[in-house]
């Protein structure tokens, strides 16, 4: 085995750090694997040595970069690779929120609440992954960091007030402003900023282009958030 002072820094379960690591198994090389604990240590690690990205490599002692820097390196064309987008969870969410709202015939509002029901449980399924994803395009969330953590269970709040028509006013201003906040996000980094990031509305390992579907998410806030306050407005009078 080919000796060199190689250090790997990465997060856990990231695809990049994965391939870096194979990689210099593969050449047969004598490395260190750092693996951070979380969040705050890899920011701290960021900060530290001025890198915007992990995995990020050190080779006696210089900082080359991540898994296609490795590569290059190493003389190792780095191979295309298939497009692994995949909308089959999209397409689950909504399926079975078109299920629910017809085995329960509670309509086309119900349809939507169950949607958010869903896609909020997604998201506090691993809830750190998510705020990951999440704040690479929201515009809240760098200014305010715990809105990341705060917004599934703002948007399951919201699911339950749709589907159970609880406190109307409230769900429904909630909704709206939540709505165009990510509304204005989504639009800002795909359609302004061009940037190619996946979509965090289904999850922090999300394989979903940002785009249409959290766009379609937040529209959906936004339609029912001005929905309830409407009727609530014509009840009163």
């Amino acid at each position: 085995m080919r000796e060199a002072s190689i250090v790997l820094y990465r997060k856990p379960n990231c695809p990049s750090g994965d391939k870096a690591k194979r990689l210099l198994e593969k050449q047969g090389l004598d490395f260190h694997e750092h693996v951070f604990k979380g969040k705050d240590e890899e920011q701290a690690f960021k900060r530290e040595h001025e890198v915007q990205t992990t995995p990020h490599i050190q080779w006696d002692g210089r900082w080359i970069g991540g898994f296609e820097a490795l590569s290059a390196e190493l003389g190792e064309e780095v191979q295309a690779e298939e497009d692994d987008t995949s909308y089959v969870p999209v397409i689950a969410v909504f399926a079975t929120a078109a299920a629910l709202s017809f085995a329960t015939r509670d309509g086309w509002m119900g349809f939507m609440g169950y949607a958010l029901a869903i896609l909020a449980c997604l998201k506090l399924m691993d809830i750190e992954s998510f705020v990951d994803g999440f704040r690479k395009y929201d515009l809240l969330t760098p200014v305010v960091p715990f809105y990341g953590k705060l917004y599934p269970f703002l948007e399951l709040l919201i699911a339950l007030g749709i589907t159970g028509a609880v406190a109307p006013v409230l769900t429904g201003s909630a909704s709206i402003l939540v709505g165009l906040i990510g509304s204005a996000s989504v639009i800002k980094a795909v359609y302004i900023d061009k940037r190619d990031l996946n979509c965090a509305c289904i999850g922090g390992n999300s394989k979903a282009p940002l785009g249409a579907v959290s766009l379609s998410e937040n529209l959906m806030m936004l339609f029912m958030g001005g929905y309830l306050l409407f009727a609530s407005l014509l009840i009163t009078w």
